[in-house]
């Protein structure tokens, strides 16, 4: 079976609020811009996802917020702590919980974990600025099989700047 994983960094955050944790930033308007844009464009590729999987932080949650209108069919999304400033270790967790009937998921969450696990399953680096996201394709019957280390291609990589 065919797995598709939507890598997308939160869109871009605000720095406006000094006294506020790192962990409840929120977008600026680049940003509030940005995500609906990325989402129209996954939309028209055919990568809508059928999960969502999520860093808790306030600029994840908005970027999504901002997304999930522009898709035909709303996602189940689960908001993980654990994918706040993850690596690949949490997010290959996270992915382990994914039902195998699912095809398509989003993780949506920050650098420089999003960066690390671009490289590890495509076997490539790429940069992933503010709402990149990379489009990974792999095979599997269970995400199990399919997660590993270059087990996935690099389809294509939105880059809000390019829309």
């Amino acid at each position: 079976m065919e797995r598709r994983l939507i890598v997308m960094r939160h869109a871009k955050s605000s720095w406006d609020h000094p006294g506020l944790s790192d962990h409840r930033r929120p977008l600026n308007p680049r940003g509030q811009r940005d995500a609906p844009r990325v989402a129209a464009r996954l939309q028209e590729l055919g990568w809508t996802p059928e999960v969502v999987i999520s860093s808790d932080s306030t600029r994840t949650r908005e970027t999504w917020e901002l997304m999930a209108p522009v898709f035909d069919e709303e996602p189940e999304v689960t908001w993980d702590h654990s994918l706040y400033l993850a690596g690949v270790d949490e997010v290959y967790q996270a992915l382990l919980t994914v039902p195998d009937e699912v095809s398509t998921v989003l993780v949506l969450g920050h650098n420089p974990g999003w960066e690390s696990l671009v490289g590890y399953f495509a076997g490539e680096y790429h940069e992933m600025t503010t709402a990149n996201a990379a489009l990974l394709v792999g095979e599997g019957e269970r995400w199990s099989d399919a997660l590993g280390a270059n087990a996935f291609d690099l389809e294509d990589l939105i880059r809000p700047k390019e829309l």
